[in-house]
């Protein structure tokens, strides 16, 4: 089949074939689209894997179709349809099987197969909390000052935030669509998909004008999974459509992360359901770049902040805890504490006297108010 009849075969199927039927993904495989395209014009003896009524259905549907309708709509909108093997096409979303897309509507100037090699999902609860959405905002942004690409479902709450925080650092960021990408879904989000296209990309298995329905949000999540290198899961309900996003991730070999939130929250209850299994916790994005990233890509330390005592040897730190915290004690009292000579302790707490940690009192020594309260700041309260 030509270049030309290969697209106009697939934008027929793409009208017929709900998006995920691993049945008709089944049919390509083994019938090629030629053949498939054929038997389901012509309505003649079904193909194998459905019933009459599934069958008669489809056959409907390939006598509505219009595929060159189709594509001059798309068009005019600025939308274009790949196909597997195309030079756009993202190969990972092979790894889908017969589950893969038929092909793909495309609105938006870059590349898809080329933003998509440095990838990653951000997705989560519609209904989420000002803590979900500066999360998920924070964490979008920094994955895009990183250059990485931020991809989620065009939808209110986490993905918005997302979608949001990628175009507010000037970076790239996808809208993986249940519907046709020239009719933005929800609408209130019109302007914030109309941006996505101007400024990264909006994707889509539907055609033109299709709406979308609870299956088809479910089944779109799987695309969202393989087309990046990992999935990060900012609040999610136990019973939240993002948690399938995830699950698919996990599936095909892709890295599954859950940024954890308040135990009290039950919009965190899915989240640290995911990390009690198969995800990985994190917490902004230098700790996803490190999973997902290349060799030497790594999330700095973790460390508390320097406080002066911390620049101490650890001799005159020793002294220094041998002291008691509300009387002056002896020399050799506080040699016994620091496992030290009394003069090794005279030594340094003439040291720690210079830095205003301890003070003489008589033939004792004592601690300082400033040496209290940072030793309140470091261990916090009793």
């Amino acid at each position: 089949m030509t270049g030309e009849g290969e697209l106009m075969a697939r934008v027929f199927l793409a009208r017929v074939i709900e998006p995920g039927d691993e049945v008709g993904g089944r049919w390509l495989r083994e019938y090629g689209v030629g053949e498939v395209v054929r038997r389901l014009r012509d309505g003649g003896e079904p193909l194998p894997g459905v019933s009459g009524t599934r069958w008669g259905g489809l056959v409907g549907r390939a006598r509505r179709a219009e595929p060159e309708r189709d594509l001059d709509v798309a068009r005019a909108a600025g939308v274009r349809f790949v196909c597997p093997g195309d030079a756009e096409w993202p190969r990972q979303l092979d790894d889908l099987g017969d589950a893969r897309p038929t092909g793909l509507w495309v609105r938006g100037p870059a590349g898809l197969r080329m933003w998509a090699l440095r990838s990653v999902a951000v997705v989560g609860a519609r209904a989420c909390t000002e803590y979900g959405a500066h999360v998920a905002a924070t964490l979008a942004s920094g994955l895009a000052e990183r250059g990485w690409v931020v991809v989620s479902g065009g939808a209110y709450g986490i993905d918005g935030a997302a979608h949001r925080g990628a175009l507010a650092a000037g970076g790239a960021t996808v809208a993986v669509l249940a519907c046709g990408v020239d009719r933005p879904y929800p609408r209130g989000h019109t302007a914030l998909i109309n941006r996505i296209a101007e400024q990264g990309l909006v994707v889509g298995e539907l055609p033109p004008g299709d709406h979308p329905t609870p299956s088809r949000f479910i089944l779109r999540n799987r695309v969202i999974a393989a087309l990046t290198r990992g999935t990060v899961v900012v609040e999610a309900a136990c019973r939240s459509g993002s948690l399938v996003t995830a699950r698919a991730a996990a599936r095909l070999g892709r890295y599954t992360m859950g940024v954890p939130g308040p135990v009290t929250s039950g919009l965190s209850a899915g989240v640290h359901e995911l990390l009690r299994g198969e995800a990985v916790l994190v917490t902004d994005a230098a700790d996803v770049v490190e999973l997902v990233g290349d060799i030497g890509e790594l999330a700095p330390p973790r460390r508390g902040p320097v406080l002066p005592r911390d620049l101490l040897e650890p001799a005159a730190r020793a002294v220094l805890a041998a002291l008691p915290g509300s009387r002056a004690a002896p020399v050799g009292e506080i040699a016994c504490g620091a496992r030290t000579t009394p003069d090794d302790a005279i030594a340094r707490l003439y040291e720690l006297r210079a830095l205003g940690y301890v003070e003489r009192h008589g033939d004792g020594w004592k601690l300082t108010r400033q040496a209290m309260i940072s030793a309140r700041s470091r261990h916090g309260p009793c």
